[in-house]
């Protein structure tokens, strides 16, 4: 499915106070495409911000909200070159501007943090998904991520390997680097009621048991057992 928004109209057109609901353009190809308004936009950019940001590994790239936040924010851009100077809502959507441009840099930012934490394991999940099954990694991401593999193991064997016993001249990298730990607790909350979520217990002599999620409601819990739920856009990381 590709993401389209919907340009701004004349004026400034806030991406914050945009309204709306979003509509499904016609199949392309056999590929159908998502419009949104900018304010659905943002949501969904800030969306994918707060769940990488609290979820202990990389989640599934999106590249193409990505394209279109960028694409509106240059629009926003060139409707502020016009403005009148003096005008107070240049001043407002300026701010709301560096707002937006500071969540894209942070999502960016913290997905190239857990790139280079967990490379060994991004780049094994990279190779081993499935056909058809979306990608974890842009195409920029895996570029970078493969260089800074082939760095590491470059920087490893001249420093330090090549001056060890042939017998320990090689590592894993796969095994020397930590995985994400996706046993670990993290807030949430429901958007979409969920039931029957089978939860794993604290103690080895407890049983498996399953919780219902009513929408709008908050819960601490491992990251494990809503992974699915975050990937599909059920729940909320907060």
């Amino acid at each position: 499915m590709r993401v389209g928004a919907q340009p701004l109209a004349g004026g400034f057109g806030g991406m914050a106070a945009a309204g709306g609901e979003g509509t499904e353009g016609d199949s392309d190809g056999g590929s159908e495409e998502l419009v949104l308004t900018p304010a659905q936009l943002i949501h969904s950019l800030e969306q994918a911000w707060l769940n990488e940001k609290f979820a202990p590994e990389l989640l599934e790239s999106k590249p193409e909200i990505i394209e279109c936040v960028v694409e509106q924010l240059d629009h926003m851009e060139e409707n502020l070159k016009r403005a009148k100077r003096g005008d107070l809502k240049v001043s407002v959507h300026r701010m709301e501007i560096e707002r937006i441009r500071y969540v894209l840099s942070s999502y960016l930012r913290c997905r190239l943090v857990k790139i280079e934490k967990f490379f060994p394991h991004v780049l094994e999940k990279e190779k081993s998904r499935a056909e058809g099954e979306p990608s974890i990694l842009s195409p920029e991401e895996f570029a970078f991520a493969k260089e800074y593999m082939a760095n590491t193991e470059t920087y490893l064997k001249n420093v330090a390997l090549k001056h060890m016993p042939p017998n320990l001249q090689k590592v894993s990298l796969l095994k020397s680097v930590p995985k994400p730990n996706l046993d670990s607790f993290v807030f949430l909350r429901v958007l979409e009621r969920q039931e029957n979520i089978l939860v794993q217990p604290e103690m080895d002599e407890q049983r498996d048991y399953t919780i219902d999620l009513e929408e709008g409601s908050q819960h601490l819990i491992r990251y494990k057992t809503i992974a699915p739920l975050v990937a599909s856009g059920a729940v909320q990381l907060i």
